[in-house]
């Protein structure tokens, strides 16, 4: 009996020990530094704003403390302005930035009289960095999911894109529009991962250059009831690969649109419209439902 109130004094004994641990929520693993997203050093000063550049749209910024400010310059949706908001604070604090490709930045923040820069421009320093390491150097920018790409890395739909392009086969043939000099056509559609992929084309074969306005995905029914409001769901897409502005006379641009897989009922249609800018070439495309169910399934990326 001695034996075991000992053995259950002993046993109770070391719940505190364990306590004393500070482990947050009981035992933890340790994270090691190749899990790390390695900060860049930012100088920022309170009479002087710091621009940072970046190669896409800023999504998110989250600043680690009230010792900094920081917002998106106005009309350049990628460019982040950052500057002290308390003069010569001392230690450091923190931001992160996550942009419209995916991508999550680290920084972390100082405070200097005179910065030593006032601009920083990510993609040309990012690009330096990989010449010098031969690649993207491991922990500097870490990859998102995003809903909308059905939580997908923007990255896989990037390299699923320039796949397409790549390859430039067309695998529709009865898809498209001709009118005015201008040809648009539907080249091939594909599926991947919960997200379709529109590979269009768009010839010019005037003299005049084809200035884009904007395009447009819609499902509208197939029959129009005189006096009746006009039923129509516009898809944004998600993503596009080399979608140009102006497609210049006697020339051709190819581009490719992500949007979230749908489908459509037999009663409706995908219209996908292209408009010019301060003309009236517009170009119309009528995807049935039967179209859709037929996209072509990728298994393999072509990215050379």
């Amino acid at each position: 009996m001695k034996t075991i109130r000992l053995l259950l004094l002993f046993a109770l004994g070391t719940i505190p020990c364990l306590a004393q641990n500070n482990l947050p929520g009981g035992l933890s693993r340790k994270l090691n530094y190749g899990q790390m997203v390695v900060p860049y050093a930012v100088q920022v000063t309170f009479n002087k704003t710091v621009h940072i550049i970046f190669p896409a749209a800023v999504r998110y910024v989250d600043l680690g403390s009230d010792r900094i400010i920081a917002g998106k310059a106005d009309g350049a949706e990628n460019v982040l302005r950052i500057k002290a908001a308390i003069e010569n604070f001392s230690g450091e604090t923190n931001f992160s930035v996550i942009t419209e490709d995916g991508h999550f930045y680290s920084f972390n923040a100082l405070y200097s009289r005179e910065p030593e820069m006032l601009n920083v421009e990510m993609e040309d320093l990012i690009r330096q960095r990989e010449a010098t390491n031969g690649g993207r150097e491991k922990g500097s920018v870490a990859d998102v999911k995003l809903p909308e790409l059905n939580d997908n890395a923007p990255a896989l739909a990037d390299l699923v894109m320039r796949s397409v392009y790549r390859n430039n086969e067309r695998r529709i043939k009865h898809l498209g529009c001709k009118r005015f000099g201008i040809q648009m056509l539907l080249k091939g559609l594909y599926v991947h991962d919960g997200l379709y992929y529109f590979h269009t084309q768009v010839d010019n074969s005037s003299n005049v250059a084809f200035n884009v306005d904007f395009i447009r995905f819609k499902v509208v029914d197939k029959k129009i009831v005189k006096r009746t409001a006009i039923q129509e769901t516009v898809l944004n897409p998600v993503r596009s690969y080399n979608e140009e502005t102006v497609v210049e006379g006697r020339s051709t641009v190819r581009t490719v649109y992500v949007l979230p897989k749908f489908t459509i009922p037999d009663d409706k249609l995908l219209l996908v419209e292209l408009y010019e800018k301060n003309g009236g070439r517009h170009q119309v495309i009528r995807i049935e439902g039967m179209d859709l169910e037929r996209a072509k399934t990728i298994t393999k990326l072509k990215t050379k």
